[in-house]
């Protein structure tokens, strides 16, 4: 992909938080990165079923608009005793995004439906749409459990309750450098950076 030479990109994100990370892990390769809502890009609803659609989504539509290439991505958590919800709703299951409150009901439905395995996953989708070309996925995922006791302050979402695979803490006793390593979403960067260099 090194012929692409990206000069400028969209990230189809409004998160100063998610712009900031992805400029960071950007640095290197010499790219602007621009938010979209610093280009008063709208926000694309996402109708997808599956977090490659919502990305997918996001990129085509905003890349269409402004004439760049854009990055956009969709990720979740998919807890196995719920059928993999909430899934591609990660961020809709928490009433007025107050993800305290969705962990609370998270753990609740957990206990109800009596499941002693609380094996869940997080996954994250980027979707890359340059003018003129295919839109070029990335996948990165985590396996992990879900916790009955929050712990931890750092991170953000289900971050509290999500147990990877191979550590004896959550997500959010992780330092946003540790994270980034193994996380979902760091690896599916880890994927597009390797396709950018």
């Amino acid at each position: 992909m090194s012929e692409l030479h990206i000069k400028k990109l969209v990230v189809a994100s409004h998160n100063q938080g998610k712009i900031d990370e992805i400029t960071e892990m950007l640095r290197p390769f010499d790219i602007e990165v621009l938010s979209a809502k610093a280009l008063n890009l709208p926000d694309v609803e996402e109708t997808g079923t599956t977090f490659k659609e919502n990305a997918e989504l996001k990129a085509v539509q905003l890349s269409e608009i402004c004439g760049l290439p854009c990055l956009a991505d969709d990720s979740g958590l998919c807890v196995d005793a719920l059928g993999g919800r909430p899934g591609v709703y990660s961020a809709r299951y928490a009433p007025n995004r107050d993800f305290d409150k969705a962990m609370q009901m998270l753990i609740a439905e957990l206990r109800d439906c009596g499941a002693s395995d609380w094996s869940a996953h997080f996954s994250c989708v980027l979707a890359l749409k340059i003018p003129e070309r295919e839109c070029l996925f990335f996948e990165g995922r985590v396996d992990g459990k879900i916790v009955s006791e929050r712990s931890g302050t750092n991170g953000f979402g289900f971050d509290p309750i999500f147990q990877p695979d191979g550590f004896d803490k959550t997500f959010a006793n992780f330092t946003s450098e540790e994270k980034s390593k193994i996380s979902h979403r760091g690896r599916a960067f880890q994927k597009f950076i390797a396709a950018l260099s």
